[in-house]
């Protein structure tokens, strides 16, 4: 399972996201492509305020923080 992180490199709580993310990966079995949302104007529109974003496609797991309920929710379901 591959999930996404929409990121940006100046973003704190982006990379507070992606290093919670980081522990989980071996546990949960999932990999993470980081999108920097600034090089894609569409979803510079669209994630703008809400980065970081977790998705498995086009469904969002948790922005902001890191819900790991969600997650392994999500996860279970999939």
């Amino acid at each position: 399972m591959v999930l996404t992180l929409m990121f940006r490199p100046y973003c704190g709580l982006c990379h507070q996201m992606r290093d919670a993310l980081r522990p989980l990966q071996a546990e949960l079995g999932f990999d993470v492509e980081i999108v920097e949302i600034d090089d894609f104007p569409e979803l510079e529109e669209k994630y703008n305020e809400l980065v970081p974003v977790l998705l498995h496609g086009d469904t969002e797991i948790c922005h902001y923080f890191l819900d790991e309920q969600a997650l392994r929710q999500h996860i279970q379901a999939a």
